[in-house]
């Protein structure tokens, strides 16, 4: 698995912070937590897994194929995790405060994407919002322009 996160970091996408390791880059820790809300609820609608990867390839400027090959990375790395913090705290270490509410608005237009809201999907967005030290305000706001933004 690492040599995959390895080859693929190593072709596609340049380490967008001095020091990133492969498997553990900025491009991974938000392509998994966009993931992780995707499959929160059980089971990613087409609607989901086209949101993330609209979201990844609008964040990090990535063609479709780069793309898909980040969201199976990102996928095998949030099911081997025993929480979310290697992913939020490289986040942290590395976005600004706009930058992370970004990340928010995007996963925020993830949960939206199927036009169901699961008590799952709300939990996990206030977690991970906490755990961004995103502010409440801010944390609303990125909420409302995700909603506007799908159309809900």
């Amino acid at each position: 698995m690492l040599q995959a996160i390895r080859r693929f970091f190593d072709t596609h996408v340049s380490a967008s912070a001095p020091g990133a390791t492969p498997g553990h880059s900025i491009e991974l820790a938000t392509a998994a937590l966009l993931v992780e809300v995707s499959r929160i609820d059980s089971d990613a609608t087409p609607q989901e897994r086209d949101a993330v990867e609209h979201a990844i390839r609008d964040k990090f400027g990535l063609s479709a194929e780069e793309a898909a090959e980040l969201i199976r990375l990102a996928d095998a790395e949030i099911s081997q995790a025993t929480d979310y913090f290697q992913f939020t705290s490289l986040v942290n270490r590395h976005f600004s405060a706009e930058q992370k509410q970004r990340v928010i608005e995007l996963m925020w237009r993830v949960a939206y994407a199927d036009a169901e809201l699961s008590a799952h999907e709300n939990h996990l967005m206030r977690k991970i919002a906490d755990l961004l030290h995103v502010p409440h305000g801010d944390y609303i706001a990125a909420k409302m322009r995700a909603r506007e933004a799908v159309g809900g």
